[in-house]
C-alpha cells in the first residue's frame, strides 16, 4: 500500500494516495506487534497527501501522530510546522522548525524558516495585544462614562525593557 501510495502521489493523484496511505496505517497497525516506526512513515505520508490538497489541519493531526511513534522524525516536524504557518499559529510553527534544526542542522528549510517565523509570532502577539487593549479599553469606557470620564484620562507607557505598561490618570 506504501509503494502504491507512492506511485499514486508521483503521479500527483493526492486523495488516492491518501486512500492507500490510510490503508497502510491500518495494515502496520493491525500486525502483531504493531509497527509503530512504518506506521510514523505512512501517516507523515498521509500528511504530505494533505498537504497538496490544502487540508493543514489534517496534515497537522497526521504529523502529532507520526510524531507521537516517532518522536525525532524530522520530516513530520518540518511537514506540521509549515501546516502551523499556512494556519497561522506562528510559534507552534517556530518550535517544530526549532525542534527540526535541534535533531538535523541540515535541514535547511526549517533552518530558513526560523528567522521567519520568530518575526511573523512577535508580530502577531504585538497585534494580539493592541486587540485586547483595544477591547479593554471599550469596557473601560462604557463603565467609565457613567460617571463622566473616559480612558482618555489615563496614559499607558510601555517599558521597553520588560513590555509591561505603567497607567497614570491625569485630567
Amino acid at each position: 500500500e506504501k509503494e502504491r501510495g507512492n506511485g499514486l502521489f508521483a503521479a500527483s493523484e493526492y486523495e488516492e494516495a491518501l486512500l492507500a496511505y490510510s490503508e497502510a496505517v491500518d495494515l502496520a497497525e493491525s500486525l502483531h506487534p504493531p509497527r509503530a516506526a512504518e506506521r510514523a512513515i505512512f501517516l507523515a505520508n498521509r500528511a504530505a497527501c494533505h498537504a497538496k490538497l490544502g487540508e493543514h489541519t489534517q496534515v497537522v493531526s497526521d504529523c502529532t501522530a507520526a510524531l507521537e511513534l516517532r518522536p525525532e522524525y524530522v520530516k513530520a516536524l518540518v511537514r506540521r510546522g509549515t501546516a502551523r504557518e499556512a494556519l497561522e499559529e506562528y510559534h507552534d510553527a517556530c518550535e517544530d522548525m526549532k525542534a527540526a534544526v535541534a535533531l538535523d542542522p541540515k535541514a535547511k528549510v526549517a533552518a530558513n524558516a526560523v528567522p521567519r517565523l520568530e518575526a511573523a509570532a512577535a508580530t502577531k502577539l504585538e497585534a494580539q495585544k493592541e486587540e485586547m487593549i483595544g477591547k479593554l479599553k471599550d469596557l473601560g469606557n462604557s463603565v467609565l462614562g457613567r460617571f463622566g470620564m473616559s480612558l482618555d484620562n489615563f496614559k499607558a507607557d510601555k517599558d521597553p525593557e520588560t513590555g509591561s505598561y505603567n497607567i497614570s490618570f491625569s485630567r
